[in-house]
This record gives structure tokens, C-alpha cells and sequence, in this order.
């Protein structure tokens, strides 16, 4: 009789324990890199710890699609771009923005000076490198804007589609590519050219900046008083965790660094993208910009005769998560 009781009491004490932290898989855009830094500086710190959660980060890559593994039910939420997410939903995909983390756009294009180009206007009978798998997006968006048709032709653009590395530039198979103010311009520089030899289009600059590295689940999911709190817990971590890696972007990147199991990053590579990452962040308290956001809008539909989305987007976003997480 004692042995029973000291075994149903040590086995309540563990399902107790066990039930103790809620669980929440988070999918992210890309590898890890200091661009997610935020997430694993909440995870190492302990912030989703100290929030009862159990949280799983998953790293994206060249075959992983957030918008398929969320829809897979692979993910609680993911890190995607507002194009993408918006051009989802209006295929089907209920995804619905909870925090902006992200204030700013860090995309451009960056050129090789010797091709001529030092406006946008150069553009037209060029090659220019285009990453697609959702990210083409805010590009066809800009072009659509400036009126140059992407089919090629001396008064369009020849679309290269692009592979997620910087060589169509250094082996100069394309005049432009796309870059990453926090990535790939700097493997361009490390790979030798300067920034003398080089002309960047910022998107933020053009007026066609698009938002970036939002966090989405599924609009079902909400529904659930249970998920809803589980996310204001995670929002509300995570956003601890991206204002102290703001604060301390070496540290940040040092644990970054911790939490690539592929060993592909570098030391210097990433404090220096933690360094441009928290440009973007800032002024950010993760609440999504509704002005930010009809920009976007804006510029996904104003994609002359091929826009990416064809209507304004219904119930695409919510401050309900971020209204009690910040509060």
C-alpha cells in the first residue's frame, strides 16, 4: 500500500511537471543566423522559460517552405515575409500576422558599377539576379512600379533566377543581384569586390519596401483561448529576447553561434550581421505598424497586370496577441 501511493504521488509529480511547460514549435524563414537572433537569445536566457513554455526552434533552408510546414501542422507559428504570407492567404492559407518584430526592410539589389547602372532607369536591358520561392514578390512589385517588364527585351529585364549565394555577381552571369543588407552584400565584399565597385538600390529607399520576418499562424488556430495564450507568452519573450539582442548584439551572436549545429557561420560574419539585424528591429515593440502594413498592401497590388495579390486582404493581421503581451 505505501509503495502505491509513493508511486502514484511520484507520478502525479511528474505529469504535473511535465504539464508544466506548454509546448511551441516555431519554424524560422532561413538557417540559423544571427537574423533569428532574437528567438535563440529567448531560449538561451530562459524568457520562454520563464514564460512555462517548451519551445523548438526549427531552421529553414533552401527546400523548406514556412508557409508549408505551418500548413502541414509542422509549426505553431512562423517567421515569413508579409508577400509571401499575403500571397498565401489569398491562395487559401489562413496565415494571420501576431507581432512585427521587424520595423524595417533590409532588402536591395546590389550592382557591379561597370554595368552602367546608377539609377533605376539603368535597369532596362539588364540581368538581374531575382531569389524566388515567395521572395521574388516585393521585386516583380517594383518593377511593376517603375514600369519594366521582366520578359527580357531592351526596355525590360532579364530575370536570372537566382540561387541563395552571390555567384551570378562575381562570375558576372547577371548585372544585379539580390542582396540582404545584413547578408549577402557583405559575402560580396568578402569575396573581394569593394563597396567602390559596387551600386545598391535600397527597397526602403525606392518607396517599395515590403515587410519582412513577421510571426504567422494559422487564423483556426486563434480560436483557441489555450493557443492564443501560449502565443501572447511567446510574443512577449521573444520580444524580451529581441530588445536584449539589440543591446548586446556581440552576445547575441555568440549564441547564435551556439545553436548552428551545421558549424557554417562564422564569429565575424555573424556580430556583424547582428549588428545590421538590429537596425531593422528598432524601433519595433513587435506590435505590427497598421501604416506599415497598408504600405505593403499597397505595393503588392500595384503589380500592373500581374499583381501579387488581386483584392485588399481580409483579417490578415491582429493585435489581439500583442494588445497582452506588451501590456
Amino acid at each position: 500500500m505505501k509503495t502505491f501511493l509513493t508511486g502514484a504521488f511520484a507520478a502525479t509529480m511528474i505529469a504535473g511537471a511535465a504539464q508544466a511547460a506548454d509546448d511551441v514549435t516555431l519554424q524560422l524563414k532561413w538557417v540559423t543566423q544571427a537574423q533569428f537572433a532574437g528567438y535563440y537569445v529567448a531560449l538561451d536566457k530562459g524568457f520562454y522559460e520563464e514564460e512555462d513554455l517548451n519551445v523548438t526552434i526549427k531552421p529553414g533552408g533552401p527546400d523548406i517552405a514556412p508557409t508549408q510546414v505551418i500548413a502541414g501542422g509542422g509549426a505553431d507559428v512562423t517567421v515569413e515575409w508579409m508577400p509571401a504570407a499575403l500571397a498565401a492567404r489569398e491562395k487559401g492559407l489562413p496565415l494571420v500576422n501576431i507581432a512585427q518584430p521587424f520595423k524595417s526592410s533590409g532588402m536591395m539589389l546590389t550592382c557591379r558599377k561597370e554595368t552602367g547602372i546608377s539609377s533605376p532607369e539603368d535597369f532596362k536591358g539588364k540581368i538581374l539576379g531575382v531569389w524566388f520561392f515567395g521572395n521574388e514578390y516585393p521585386f516583380l512589385s517594383w518593377m511593376a512600379t517603375l514600369g519594366i517588364p521582366t520578359e527580357g527585351g531592351a526596355d525590360g529585364v532579364e530575370v536570372l533566377k537566382q540561387g541563395f549565394n552571390v555567384d551570378p555577381l562575381l562570375q558576372k552571369q547577371a548585372d544585379c543581384i539580390s542582396t540582404m543588407t545584413y547578408n549577402e552584400y557583405w559575402q560580396v565584399i568578402d569575396a573581394g569586390l569593394t563597396p567602390d565597385d559596387l551600386v545598391t538600390f535600397k527597397y526602403e529607399d525606392q518607396g517599395v519596401a515590403t515587410l519582412e520576418d513577421g510571426l504567422y499562424v494559422l487564423e483556426d488556430s486563434l480560436a483557441d483561448p489555450a493557443f492564443e495564450d501560449r502565443m501572447v507568452r511567446f510574443v512577449r519573450a521573444s520580444m524580451k529576447g529581441w530588445k536584449y539582442a539589440e543591446e548586446n548584439p556581440d552576445e547575441a551572436a555568440l549564441i547564435v553561434l551556439e545553436y548552428d549545429e551545421t558549424g557554417a557561420q562564422t564569429e565575424g560574419h555573424q556580430k556583424r550581421m547582428m549588428g545590421e539585424i538590429a537596425k531593422l528591429t528598432a524601433g519595433s515593440n513587435g506590435a505590427l505598424d497598421p501604416a506599415d502594413y497598408e504600405r505593403t498592401v499597397a505595393t503588392l497590388l500595384g503589380g500592373g497586370s500581374d499583381p501579387v495579390i488581386t483584392k485588399e486582404p481580409e483579417g490578415a493581421w491582429t493585435h489581439a496577441i500583442t494588445d497582452k503581451a506588451l501590456n
